[in-house]
């Protein structure tokens, strides 16, 4: 992956080696062990045989150097360490390796084990960001400022009530994944066709066995092509990728020169432009924006890619390899939403002058709801819009042009229209729902410290939650 420039800023990412191409062999390797010892169980292999392959899948056992140059000869991704396993096992036990599976039944099963890897870095990110915001959401839970639709002064937020919607959209990812994990931390093992031909009459219980080993479930149908569960977990990064995206463009626009409401940590040194000395940019965001896209651009291929024909073709690879971009974008996204969302400066006096920049006008919904009480709400809807219109075009204070309409003045005196006019009145439950999503996001990390809790009654689902990672080496 192409690195960005990000002054030191964001720590390097946990992610690339968990994709490394010895990291994923040693995977492969667990399930050769896994089924060799289920096999060995069930009597399907001799018992020293199992225990033997199980021994001999390390890759610090094996020639790594035969197996990159048969990988490369035979242009086969299993063929070449499954050989060099079986040389490393001997006679007569080398023989029993592999026995009655097909390779992506390795391949994807070890694959997945990776995937729960990648997944649960992705949730301590997650859970990373959730404490950032649930801290900068609690600093700025009254920090007014202008709320803003299409564009345009609307009715006046505080800055927390924004940055609650991030919360309220961060805990749902992190629902969303917990949900995945029994429908993606899946063991496939049914052979050429996953019809099972080739594993014999204990089949269903060698799966479940297999499956047990890896802390995997089994699945119901061992089709090669299904690919569902692969596809939704790009699909649920890409949301995930929305939202990292709408918060990074979010500060982007709120660092314009003509705003200056918040600015991303920009520590002394930074240099933003190497003509124009006098530049902040907002570096990380537009990192975030880019990464982003780039995630969101990967679910239409993992959807193509799960309309695999048959009962197996090419989908099988492309998905994994459209899973693992997915992962390693998400992460270099995330570690840099975090980085953003723990040290972003707010300014809460530019606020307010840019709330004022309407002249008041940014409290008409407030006016109208006062006069709808006497005069109907589209009449009154009606009377602030003239008002409004009058102070755009003509330059004359908004309070002013409402004073200046009888229809106005025969129902508010200038203290009330002053008194309606203060954005603190007229703020709703913006700091009130501010505040009760720092709780939620404080409540979630606190239940989400040592593994997901959501409530799982499959192996898989305990598995994930208790964030294991099962050594397979031994019987």
């Amino acid at each position: 992956m192409a690195k960005r420039f990000t002054s030191g800023r964001v720590p390097p990412s946990e992610m690339e080696p968990i994709f490394d191409t010895s990291a994923r062999w040693q995977c492969w390797l667990e399930v050769e062990a896994a089924l060799a010892l289920s096999q060995s169980e069930l009597d399907l292999i001799p018992s020293e045989a199992g225990a033997a392959i199980a021994r001999g899948c390390r890759l610090d056992r094996l020639d790594v150097a035969r197996i990159e140059a048969e990988t490369e000869r035979t242009s086969h991704p299993l063929m070449p360490l499954i050989v060099e396993l079986s040389r490393t096992v001997e006679a007569p036990h080398g023989r029993w390796v592999h026995w009655g599976a097909t390779t992506q039944n390795i391949t994807q099963t070890g694959d997945t084990l990776l995937l729960r890897h990648a997944c649960l870095l992705i949730r301590k990110q997650l859970l990373s960001i959730l404490a950032a915001l649930a801290e900068l959401t609690d600093r700025s839970a009254d920090m007014i400022m202008a709320g803003r639709t299409h564009g345009q002064h609307a009715v006046p937020i505080t800055f927390g009530y924004k940055s609650a919607a991030w919360i309220d959209e961060y805990l749902r990812h992190l629902e969303r994944l917990d949900q995945l994990a029994p429908r993606l931390f899946v063991a496939l093992l049914g052979g050429a066709a996953g019809t099972s031909a080739s594993l014999g009459e204990l089949a269903p219980q060698l799966q479940r066995l297999v499956a047990d080993r890896l802390g995997l479930a089994a699945m119901a149908v061992p089709s090669r092509s299904i690919g569902d569960h692969q596809a939704e977990l790009v699909t649920v990064l890409g949301l995930v990728a929305a939202t990292s995206g709408k918060i990074a463009r979010e500060i982007y626009q709120l660092m314009k020169t003509e705003y200056q409401e918040a600015e991303e940590p920009i520590p002394a040194g930074t240099v933003g432009s190497s003509t124009m000395p006098h530049k902040r940019n907002p570096q990380l965001c537009q990192d975030i924006i880019g990464i982003t896209a780039e995630v969101r651009a990967l679910a239409p291929l993992a959807l193509e890619s799960a309309t695999g024909e048959h009962e197996a073709d090419h989908a099988s690879s492309v998905l994994f390899d459209t899973q693992r971009r997915a992962c390693e974008l998400t992460a270099e996204s995330l570690s840099r939403v975090e980085v953003v969302v723990a040290g972003l400066r707010l300014d809460r006096a530019r606020m307010r002058r840019n709330l004022d920049l309407s002249g008041g006008m940014i409290l008409s919904e407030a006016i109208m709801l006062r006069l709808g009480r006497t005069l109907g709400r589209q009449t009154a809807h009606e009377v602030v819009y003239d008002a409004a219109h009058t102070a755009i075009t003509t330059g004359v204070p908004f309070a002013g042009a409402l004073a200046a309409d009888p229809r106005v003045a025969s129902r508010l005196d200038t203290r009330a229209i002053e008194s309606l006019l203060v954005p603190d009145a007229h703020l709703g439950f913006a700091p009130v729902i501010a505040r009760e999503q720092v709780d939620r996001a404080r409540a979630a990390v606190v239940r989400c410290a040592g593994g997901p809790q959501a409530l799982r009654t499959d192996r898989a689902g305990a598995e994930w939650e208790a964030g294991a990672t099962v050594d397979h080496s031994a019987g």
